[in-house]
């Protein structure tokens, strides 16, 4: 079960002042891409480390409230496309890179965000490993709706 957690300003933001700072803390995701065999070079031992290295990180986050969701994405399935009336399916193994996990976590910004991304684990045993850090939006302005989560 997915939870996401809620941090809510205790004076509305119209109300505050220009000096005052928003204490909101923000949805971000870590999409985490790595070229498709970049693991095959990693003996079993520091695939080993690596593991214990990424629940260090998820500890952490954890610990410290940042962190909504985190999993590994199996290296297989399909990339979707719709062609006029019909549907192209491409197999994502003939792809160089891919996706290969996600972090949904929460921070006070993007700076912080990307502070956190970069203690992710991936980069010390992974030279290929990108991070695409990306705010979340979690209510549409023009509407009022706010996407559902889990509670």
């Amino acid at each position: 079960m997915v939870t996401r957690f809620q941090f809510h300003h205790p004076v509305p933001l119209n109300k505050c002042s220009t000096t005052e700072k928003d204490t909101t803390m923000k949805e971000f995701m870590f999409y985490i891409r790595n070229a498709k065999d970049a693991k095959k070079t990693l003996t079993e031992a520091e695939h080993l480390a690596f593991i214990k290295q990424c629940e260090m990180y998820i500890g952490k986050l954890k610990s410290e409230n940042k962190l909504i969701a985190a999993q590994p994405i199996v290296r297989e399935g399909v990339v979707l496309k719709k062609a006029g009336n019909g549907w192209s399916e491409k197999d994502i193994a003939t792809d160089a890179e891919t996706q290969v996990g996600y972090y949904h976590i929460l921070a006070n910004d993007l700076d912080d965000a990307v502070r956190i991304a970069k203690e992710n684990p991936e980069f010390e045993y992974v030279p290929s490993a990108t991070i695409e850090v990306r705010p979340v939006r979690t209510k549409e302005n023009e509407t009022g709706f706010v996407y559902p989560t889990k509670k």
